[in-house]
């Protein structure tokens, strides 16, 4: 079973992320179980759909990756791997993989045309050393803002707070989702697996789209966390299971929330890659008109691709 990554003895309040690349792999569709097929038939994405990838760092030159659509924030240094048996990026490639990889990949491979933005939050240590990769919210935020600045039009955050943040942490995390707000990025945030029921910095943010993991037939896993605020404005994505790309050019199987994130990113991305003339307010009114149908529960609606293009068709042809 994936178990939520607990708190580094690091400075500040940290933030975690899910890993566990030897959990069994399961005979799912994941994609059609959240109707994306159809939507990968008719787009691979565009180039100017630009998404931050806020993790680990990736290995660029992977030969399974749409290698010549993943970049490194301009005049900043670490985007690619200098350790590939680091949990960072075995971390980051995986989540890259379920992004950009090649179609013609083991990986889900949702938006290969899309271009990655790489922005590592995560710090490189050897796997064997059993050293949690983390960070502080001040700098989770800073890792927001320079995607932002450098381009991005889509936010994944595939890591979520362990603990509760400082004020000063928490108010720095909502000056960066405001700032997103303003100019028109969305964010998405892994809900995190530590199995709880409330809300974070992050999750709480009206902004912020945050995502459950869920199983092959769209029921959360146990280690999701919900709350009000994630069954409102949330989804749930596939989170079990899922194989994706390793760093030694080898399929490998992960899940949790982090896994889950992407799949929202990425069918979020094709449907702006459909429209993209669009505005970030419309396209979040696509996703929320396809998920109208909610009740109140703590548990988010399961994403549906498919509704969520409709409701951009039907937007841009009134």
């Amino acid at each position: 079973m994936l178990t939520y990554v607990e708190p580094s003895t690091q400075a500040g309040s940290p933030i975690a992320r899910s890993l566990d690349f030897g959990q069994e792999t399961k005979p799912l569709n994941v994609l059609d179980l959240v109707k994306l097929t159809p939507l990968m038939e008719l787009t691979s994405g565009r180039s100017e759909i630009v998404i931050g990838l806020v993790d680990g760092p990736v290995v660029i030159g992977h030969p399974d990756l749409a290698g010549e659509n993943v970049r490194e924030i301009p005049d900043r240094v670490g985007g690619t791997c200098a350790q590939a048996s680091s949990l960072a990026c075995m971390h980051g490639t995986f989540v890259a993989g379920i992004l950009c990889a090649k179609r013609s990949s083991a990986a889900p491979a949702i938006c290969p045309g899309c271009t990655l933005l790489v922005r590592p939050i995560f710090s490189e240590t050897p796997a064997a050393n059993e050293l949690i990769p983390s960070a502080t919210p001040e700098e989770l935020a800073a890792a927001i803002i320079e995607c932002i600045d450098a381009g991005a039009r889509l936010v994944n955050l595939s890591a979520a707070l362990a603990q509760v943040p400082s004020a000063k942490g928490e108010r720095a995390l909502g000056q960066a989702l405001d700032y997103a707000a303003n100019r028109g990025v969305i964010v998405v945030a892994a809900a995190g697996n530590q199995g709880t029921v409330g809300s974070t910095a992050i999750t709480r943010h009206p902004w912020a789209i945050a995502v459950i993991a869920c199983d092959g037939r769209g029921r959360p896993l146990n280690e999701s966390n919900l709350g009000n605020s994630i069954g409102r404005r949330g989804l749930s994505a596939p989170g079990e299971g899922i194989t994706s790309l390793g760093t030694d050019s080898k399929a490998v199987p992960s899940g949790g929330t982090s896994v889950a994130a992407p799949f929202v990113t990425g069918a979020i991305a094709l449907v702006w890659s459909e429209f993209p003339d669009a505005g970030a307010g419309q396209v979040r009114l696509a996703v929320t008109q396809a998920h109208a149908q909610r009740r109140p529960t703590v548990v988010p609606a399961l994403l549906n691709a498919s509704a969520i293009h409709a409701a951009m068709r039907e937007f841009r042809s009134t």
